[in-house]
């Protein structure tokens, strides 16, 4: 625990200084980079041997990133084939273990990181403030989700996928973005009828994000996607809830006000 406290803090005091201290130019380079070193993990699920067909795969990533960077693209087209595709991993997830062929473990990553990176991107561009919004709804929703499932959790969300995940984690994890929203309306004017159903959807979608690249590490047969945060693995298992909730709240914020 202490040492994934002192990364999570590393990690956010790293987090802060790209978001609002650095040019606009280096925090989108960080963002690309965190994209290939996720391209990089997800590489891993292949079952493709040597690390040549893993580089080709994270070109093939960084190669569709430029294009739809520089290319007009239909972004909001784009974050609703995300949000279909976590519908379509959410379903996946209720025949585990079944076997997923290589063709959608390929597909499927482009799918987490592409539009992931499009949906930070927009976010950065849109307001910092906004992409730090998005990712505590994440990070309370896991805190939350860990602390009522490590002292209430009896039923198990996902056992084939995730053990430790609990149903009374999930609620847990809820409350806490509940929370979160009412002690921010205390600072910030805002419709809360519609603001907390987004946010919770927001957080339930997350949920999928975390068991979507469990089930790829089960079937790759890793327990990390890697090891570059000590006590917290890779940057899939960073960036696996952010992955399917960056997508729809960019997509949303329209919808709620927020932009």
């Amino acid at each position: 625990m202490k040492q994934r406290i002192i990364t999570a803090a590393i990690a956010l005091l790293a987090l802060m200084l790209v978001l609002f201290y650095v040019p606009s130019q280096v925090a989108l380079a960080v963002i690309v980079v965190v994209m290939l070193g996720g391209a990089w993990e997800w590489s891993a699920f292949l079952g493709a041997p040597g690390n040549a067909s893993r580089a080709a795969y994270v070109v093939m990533i960084g190669a569709l990133i430029a294009a739809v960077s520089y290319l007009d693209v239909d972004v909001a087209l784009i974050f609703k084939l995300s949000l279909a595709s976590w519908i379509g991993a959410l379903v996946w997830t209720f025949f585990f273990p079944t076997p997923i062929p290589v063709a959608i473990r390929w597909l499927a990553g482009v799918l987490v990181i592409v539009p992931l990176y499009l949906a930070l991107v927009t976010l950065y561009n849109t307001a910092p403030e906004l992409l730090l919004f998005a990712l505590l709804i994440v990070w309370v929703a896991d805190t939350g989700a860990y602390f009522a499932g490590r002292f209430l959790g009896r039923v198990k969300l996902a056992p084939e996928i995730s053990p430790g995940k609990t149903w009374e984690g999930v609620i847990g994890g809820l409350v806490a973005v509940v929370v979160l929203i009412l002690l921010g309306s205390i600072w910030v004017e805002t419709n809360l009828t519609v603001l907390i159903p987004f946010c919770l959807a927001v957080a339930c979608i997350s949920v999928v994000g975390d068991l979507t690249v469990s089930m790829f590490k089960r079937t790759a047969g890793v327990k990390d996607s890697g090891s570059l945060f000590p006590g917290h693995g890779g940057v899939l298992d960073r960036i696996d809830s952010v992955a399917a909730a960056a997508p729809l709240f960019a997509l949303g914020i329209s919808w709620v006000g927020l932009s």
